[in-house]
């Protein structure tokens, strides 16, 4: 009887020791608190939907419009000049850029002259005698003849005989000797065309110039060309006479440039056509990088923004009744950082700011809103052509 009695106490302390540890471990555990609704604010704006202009944007390095290679037509020696043939010395129009020594030909040129000289002396008697009526003109001829200078042109010749009288003296054919070889002889100096500045010499004074050595390269410094890719959609969108906006890349500066040829190429492996914008200013010089923006459209009813705002498929955020919802929109033209877009309705809400773990169908509430399209001063967008 004792041992069932004692074995009767130990189940029942097993089972008592079993239920008071389990009220302790019930009692231990904390209920989790239940989470807080959280409803996030975000940044919206109302879309005004405006004709927003496109341009197209572009890069190229700048070339003087003007560019002259000097190569030598005749054989000598270059001669010395108070300016130093070197790159970077300037010209102006008319100035002597270098000259070859010429005495040898200068002297065979003068001899020339002198023959013609004395072929129309030896004349005069029988042009008094036989044609008095042209006597005069030619003796007038003789007289302002100058050996000095270049040889004026022949006296007109009035009639048949007075003609078959020249030829037969072989007056013209001496004359026109003489004026191919003043035509040579003032290849010997070669002047500068324009105002503008040496970029490249490659003979110094003293130098044996050969016929058709390169001697450098001459530029006009007042004018410079840009030439730019613009893709084939917008070759019938650009005008010649269009004022393009230049901006250079390292110093934060504008000109005004000019559209003044667009080629009729297409490249067949770029498929973007060469326009060349004229632009001048004092502080451009040749082979800086510039970027155009050129004018090429206007995009009406549409509306542009942040390029992070468009979701997958052509989509964007928009608030309705505190409830995020997805619209798609129409994309018309892409930059770096914003989107130029159609086919939002008018006075749409959507969000200006991207919300971190938006989704359909959350519940926000709108910031203060932004400050409409139509205040705001909306500048041109620059056409992305990759996009």
């Amino acid at each position: 009887m004792r041992k069932i009695i004692l074995s009767i106490l130990g189940v029942l302390l097993v089972v008592a020791a079993y239920f008071f540890g389990q009220f302790i471990i019930s009692s231990n555990e904390k209920k989790r608190p239940k989470p807080k609704k959280i409803i996030k604010t975000v940044v919206v704006d109302t879309v005004n939907n405006s004709t927003i202009p496109i341009d197209v944007k572009a890069q190229g390095n700048l070339v003087a419009q003007r560019r002259m290679e000097l190569y030598a037509e005749v054989q000598g020696v270059l001669q010395p000049r108070k300016k130093l043939f070197k790159p970077g010395q300037t010209y102006k129009r008319g100035e002597i850029l270098l000259s070859i020594d010429n005495q040898e030909y200068y002297a065979s040129v003068q001899s020339q002259k002198s023959a013609l000289y004395n072929a129309i002396t030896a004349i005069m008697p029988d042009l008094r005698l036989d044609y008095p009526e042209a006597f005069e003109k030619w003796q007038s001829y003789l007289n302002n003849f100058d050996i000095s200078k270049t040889t004026p042109e022949l006296p007109e010749i009035t009639s048949e005989k007075e003609r078959y009288f020249i030829s037969g003296r072989n007056i013209q054919t001496t004359y026109y000797n003489v004026k191919n070889l003043e035509q040579r002889l003032s290849k010997y100096r070669i002047t500068a065309p324009f105002n503008g500045i040496l970029t490249e010499a490659l003979v110094t004074e003293g130098t044996l110039i050969r016929t058709g050595q390169k001697l450098g390269e001459y530029i006009d410094t007042g004018n410079y060309e840009l030439e730019v890719a613009i893709g084939k959609k917008y070759a019938n969108l650009l005008q010649v006479g269009s004022e393009v906006t230049l901006s250079s890349v390292e110093v934060e500066k504008e000109y005004v440039g000019k559209v003044i040829r667009i080629n009729g190429n297409v490249d067949q492996a770029s498929q973007t056509i060469n326009a060349y914008i004229a632009v001048s200013h004092p502080d451009l010089r040749e082979g800086i990088f510039l970027e155009a923006v050129l004018q090429a459209k206007e995009e009406r009813d549409a509306y542009k923004f942040s390029r992070s705002l468009l979701q997958a498929n052509d989509q964007i955020f928009v608030v309705r009744d505190s409830i995020l919802e997805l619209i798609p929109v129409q994309p018309v033209y892409f930059t770096d950082k914003e989107v130029v877009a159609k086919g939002i309705p008018e006075g749409t809400v959507m969000i200006s700011k991207i919300l971190s773990g938006a989704y359909e169908g959350m519940i926000v509430k709108k910031a203060a809103p932004m400050q409409s399209n139509e205040k705001k001063k909306t500048p041109p967008v620059k056409a992305n052509e990759d996009a």
